[in-house]
């Protein structure tokens, strides 16, 4: 669009001169173009507006429409306000954080507190002074056979991958980590010079395609694995089993979006399109997994190594803790990814219907742990449209330690939505490799949009805390968040999933609720015990 403003610009005005030099009133049409074009030229030299820079002058529609959007919005705010963390509601706050805007609202709640959803936090009558809470709170990730674990931030990026995103997305992604002293997750399509030019914190996850440390036939490579792992800039390592938006299914990547560097960064064909394997072929069992899990650690020199699902059978969970009790071995931390997460493509069917929600799955991930009597040394990881900061306190208290955020990190880069991802037309240079639309995302802008946003939100989620009087996100508990889950039924966190005590999965009589699920599991295996 860029290119064909200047193109237009030019043959406008000379056909104007030309036609002026024949009929000098023509040269009066001047009075009306000059002011256009020093518009459009100014729409393509400012770095604040991705859409106004890649589409000068019909850019400016979409700010006209967000300028009537307050006159327009009652009208739609019952059908808007669903309880979805990506409604209206919560993508003008991300917008407002990241770009340091008074994010307060007028005349009271915007959600219909009668609703059949609605949340809430209880507030203390004593709370904590906001001057005496901690604004950056840590969480060491590492356990006792971890040498160098690492200190993270409760709000760190999620998995997105260069080739996903474009270069400059990533560029301002690990930028605006670096500045705000948190970590970027590369995705599962490798790491890129992207990810390590700005000097940002890096949690490398490795999916089932091994890219970047593959050989020629997909198989796992450790050496080209050691070679990337003892990178100063990665602190952490996360093998993928699955995620939100496809769980079972591999990921894919267009042949239109696979470039020569991106071919060379993942190890694979130009012009063919990229598609991982729906399962891991390094390991077939739940024992094989672990081991896998201790090899690595040990390349890395000692750093946290962990693992990422979307939680399905909950057997297959147990299975892999019944192989941690056996080995001694233990991940230094498991993200759980919500069967509502993921940014990219994906098929419908996968998207909507396949996958634990992740309240329900951070719920059951953090119980089995404790009923097994690991939880002490594992973190959690809670993935999966994590928006604001009270989605932030309703996962610690259900188990989580930290977050991730893929689609507000993406959000406050300046995606506006546009839903094609998988086309590389991405309006606002986000998820392309269209070199003219990428251009419209300046890197020095938008890292500081990203910063804000990560600082915003982890300040929101520590003042909510700080009014229910609690001081740290690891003394959240279930019973401080309320679910209205029907007209005239309120229902804790704490009812709706109970705890289990500490212990109670290692031997019989088992919690009711887990005898069936233990009984089809064991650690020589992923596939179900009865019936085999």
């Amino acid at each position: 669009m860029r290119k064909l403003f200047i193109r237009l610009s030019i043959i406008i005005v000379l056909t104007t001169a030309i036609l002026g030099y024949f009929w000098r009133p023509f040269y009066w049409c001047f009075i009306v173009i000059a002011p256009i074009l020093a518009v459009g030229i100014y729409d393509m030299s400012q770095s604040g507006h991705t859409i106004m820079r890649n589409f000068p002058l019909l850019g400016r529609m979409r700010y006209w429409m967000e300028g009537l959007r307050p006159k327009i919005y009652q009208y739609f705010i019952e059908s808007d306000t669903d309880g979805t963390p990506f409604n209206r509601l919560n993508r003008s706050v991300i917008y407002q954080r990241a770009k340091k805007v008074n994010d307060t609202t007028p005349f009271g709640t915007q959600l219909n507190v009668y609703e059949i959803g609605y949340e809430w936090l209880n507030h203390s009558i004593k709370p904590i002074d906001t001057h005496k809470l901690n604004h950056d709170p840590r969480v060491l990730v590492g356990g006792p056979e971890c040498k160098l674990p690492y200190s993270a931030s409760v709000l760190n990026i999620s998995a997105m991958s260069y080739g996903s995103l474009s270069q400059n997305a990533v560029l301002a992604l690990n930028s605006g980590a670096k500045l705000g002293n948190f970590a970027h997750n590369t995705g599962e399509g490798g790491l890129s010079p992207y990810h390590l030019k700005p000097g940002g914190d890096i949690i490398w996850q490795i999916g089932t395609g091994y890219f970047g440390c593959r050989n020629n036939d997909g198989s796992f490579n450790y050496d080209l694995f050691r070679e990337r792992a003892i990178h100063p800039a990665v602190k952490m390592i996360e093998i993928k089993l699955s995620q939100g938006a496809k769980p079972g299914h591999g990921g894919i990547l267009p042949a239109k979006k696979v470039t020569e560097e991106i071919a060379r960064i993942r190890l694979v064909e130009m012009g063919k399109d990229v598609i991982s394997p729906p399962y891991h072929t390094a390991f077939e069992t739940p024992l094989e997994m672990l081991f896998f899990i201790a090899k690595l650690r040990d390349m890395t020199g000692g750093k946290p190594v962990g693992f990422k699902l979307c939680v399905g059978m909950k057997s297959q969970f147990l299975a892999i803790c019944k192989a941690m009790i056996k080995t001694g071995i233990s991940p230094d931390f498991i993200t759980v990814d919500g069967g509502e997460g993921g940014t990219g493509a994906a098929p419908l069917e996968f998207s909507n219907s396949v996958g634990m929600p992740l309240r329900d799955a951070v719920a059951f991930v953090h119980d089995a742990l404790n009923g097994f009597a690991l939880r002490r040394h594992i973190r959690v990881i809670a993935s999966g449209k994590v928006a604001t900061g009270f989605d932030m306190v309703k996962l610690f208290a259900l188990g989580a330690d930290m977050c991730n955020s893929a689609r507000a990190m993406m959000l406050a880069l300046g995606c506006i939505q546009a839903l094609v991802c998988n086309t590389n037309r991405c309006p606002t240079g986000v998820a392309t490799q269209d070199k003219d639309l990428q251009r419209g995302l300046v890197v020095d802008d938008k890292k500081t949009r990203v910063l804000n946003f990560h600082k915003e939100t982890v300040k929101s989620a520590i003042e909510l805390m700080g009014a229910a009087g609690i001081s740290e996100p690891g003394k959240m508990h279930r019973s401080l968040i309320y679910r209205r889950v029907s007209a005239s039924e309120i229902k804790t966190y704490a009812e709706t999933y109970p705890y289990i005590l500490r212990g109670s999965l290692l031997e019989p009589p088992f919690p009711e609720q887990y005898q069936s699920e233990l009984a089809n599991c064991t650690e020589d295996t992923f596939e179900p015990v009865i019936g085999r």
